[in-house]
């Protein structure tokens, strides 16, 4: 029974959802990026590309250096998004962390006083 209950904790547990949520969102959003570099860039492109498009372009028979190009832009630009998602994020956190005084002279001269006094009570 245990087993069962230490399942069941993990799969409902925070970190486990939130895990799940992101890996559907982020399989969506690979689907946007895929539909931007496909009906938006590459008709772009392709018109100055030989064959008609660069999704074509062919190295050897069988090697599809076109459609590994296809890949390479989609994994760029959600590179480049997650990048932009998660800098907005730190500097949003970056804001809401207190500030961390620094000692002025005197409370440094007051610290060393009562670090003093702690290592006087220690001999004694």
């Amino acid at each position: 029974m245990g087993f069962l209950k230490e399942f069941k904790d993990f799969a409902v547990k925070g970190n486990a959802m939130d895990l799940a949520v992101g890996v559907i969102i982020g399989a969506a959003f690979g689907k946007i990026v895929a539909s931007v570099v496909d009906d938006l860039v590459m008709p772009l492109i392709n018109p100055v590309m030989p064959k008609g498009g660069w999704q074509q372009l062919v190295i050897y028979p069988g090697i599809r250096i076109g459609s590994f190009m296809a890949v390479v832009l989609n994994f760029l630009i959600i590179a480049f998004a997650l990048f932009l998602i998660v800098s907005a994020i730190n500097r949003i956190r970056k804001r809401n962390e207190p500030a961390t005084a620094v000692p002025n002279n005197t409370e440094k001269l007051l610290m060393e006083i009562r670090d003093e006094l702690k290592q006087n009570n220690r001999t004694q």
